[in-house]
């Protein structure tokens, strides 16, 4: 619980559910079995994502077409990437290969993008910073179901993949989270009895651990709701380079375990 709580904290204000942190727990800690850390990622993000989502309803963040072209996207993404997580690539080396391959170029994509205009922001007297062109509707549309299958291979429901993406194409975070933390609700929702159903025709032990995922869960819930309180509170370029961050630090660390 504690540690749901922790990651849920810092992963909220940036559209990220934080189970995609929980994943090198379950490796190394808990010695959760591959594939069954990917389901049971699922349970945490089904457990933990109304705390944030309540708070920015609240708000009333979750209104406009970006939360409904995320899920629609995502969620028969999602489906994809559960069939081909347990027939195509059950061994935890290549799963670790992969976040880190995508996670690391677009942190390090995102952090370099916020620190080149920074300093143009802060010169007040000056003319703005040049304006960031937003994708699209259609292109938004393909990024989630591509997103979705991703995360459907791995878990993390997308939010940690779109977040960045979104981000680094010029949406302001303070948009992109709650849609992308309300894609990550749904699409793990749909994942988890993905993975379920799967569980009887699969190979290996694909069903989640229940009591892991629902207590980690129960502390991302309250975690997750505190963060999205302090996130109007947050300066937009700190945000940016959390998330950015983030997205490096998870990519290094599965990059090092898989070369030892």
């Amino acid at each position: 619980m504690i540690v749901g709580a922790l990651i849920s904290v810092v992963t909220a204000p940036v559209g990220v559910s934080g189970a995609v942190f929980l994943l090198p727990v379950q490796l190394s800690v808990f010695g959760v079995p591959s594939p069954a850390v990917t389901p049971t990622n699922l349970l945490f993000n089904v457990v933990a994502g109304p705390g944030a989502l309540w708070r920015y309803r609240r708000d009333g963040a979750l209104r406009g077409p970006l939360t409904r072209r995320l899920v629609l996207g995502t969620v028969p993404g999602v489906v994809i990437g559960a069939v081909i997580r347990v027939f195509a690539l059950p061994s935890p080396t290549v799963f670790r290969l992969l976040i880190a391959a995508l996670l690391v170029p677009l942190g390090l994509w995102l952090c370099a993008r916020t620190l080149r205009w920074s300093p143009l922001r802060r010169n007040a007297r000056q003319a703005p910073a040049p304006a960031r062109t937003e994708p699209s509707g259609r292109i938004v549309s393909t990024l989630a179901l591509a997103v979705g299958i991703i995360g459907g291979v791995y878990g993390i429901g997308g939010g940690s993949l779109l977040g960045p993406i979104l981000v680094g194409r010029g949406m302001p975070v303070g948009r992109v989270a709650p849609a992308a933390l309300a894609s990550t609700f749904v699409t793990s929702l749909v994942g988890a009895a993905a993975f379920a159903l799967l569980g009887f025709v699969g190979p290996g032990d694909v069903a989640p651990d229940w009591g892991l995922g629902l207590a980690c869960g129960l502390g991302g819930l309250v975690g997750g709701y505190l963060g999205a309180r302090l996130q109007p509170r947050l300066p937009e370029t700190a945000l940016r380079l959390v998330l950015g961050t983030l997205a490096v630090a998870l990519g290094t660390l599965y990059a090092v375990q898989t070369l030892r």
